[in-house]
């Protein structure tokens, strides 16, 4: 357990992958590779590779749907993993709010809360370019 722990912590020590653990945190819905690369305006490689090290790490569980794969925040039955969600939750929203708006942004545009349109799709780019 103690190895596992210390690839959590690892996996949280780079700053794109604690952004996006404290987004799906805050979120509280799954999210795909495509949704959090418009959101957070990183790479397909780095998105799936971040998503993909969280998940090593036992702090996102994934699920296939179709084309998607969905990342969600791991169920934490033991007090350090709680602890450690803890922790990344109470970090202030301040400094994420423009990510968090975003993500809220781009979720709302699933059709029966599934993703239904690539990155970079001419929906979102439509819809940031409205908050300009």
């Amino acid at each position: 357990m103690i190895e596992r722990y210390i690839d959590a912590l690892k996996a949280l020590a780079e700053p794109h992958r604690l952004r996006l653990f404290w987004l799906l945190i805050h979120v509280d819905q799954c999210i795909t590779v495509a949704e959090a690369m418009d959101v957070t305006g990183d790479t397909q490689y780095n998105v799936s590779r971040n998503l993909k090290m969280l998940f090593k790490a036992g702090l996102l569980s994934q699920e296939k749907s179709g084309k998607w794969v969905y990342y969600t925040l791991a169920v934490q039955r033991l007090g350090p993993w709680r602890n450690l969600v803890d922790s990344v939750r109470s970090i202030p929203a301040d400094q994420f709010d423009e990510v968090a708006r975003r993500c809220k942004k781009r979720l709302a545009m699933r059709v029966d809360g599934k993703c239904t349109v690539g990155p970079n799709s001419p929906e979102w780019l439509k819809a940031i370019a409205t908050d300009s």
